[in-house]
């Protein structure tokens, strides 16, 4: 699974309107940057309290990252 579909995938399933969420990738020669849109409302939802749920998406998508040997980021807009 990419890392993409992969973000996609865990958005849509804590969203109340999965089909608001877009995720565009950004290549780059060693690090990949993901761009995350969700509805505003759904915002907080992938956010998490203090930030807990974007940094688990975050150290899942390092990890798989790390066995590519790149380096990956996920910015949520």
């Amino acid at each position: 699974m990419a890392m993409k579909d992969l973000v996609e995938y865990i958005a849509k399933s804590l969203v109340d309107d999965p089909s608001a969420v877009e995720v565009t990738e950004i290549p780059g020669h060693s690090s990949i940057v993901l761009e995350l849109r969700v509805a505003p409302d759904d915002m907080g939802r992938v956010i998490g309290k203090s930030g807990r749920v974007a940094n688990a998406i975050r150290v899942l998508l390092r990890v798989l990252a790390a066995k590519e040997g790149k380096r990956i980021t996920l910015e949520i807009m």
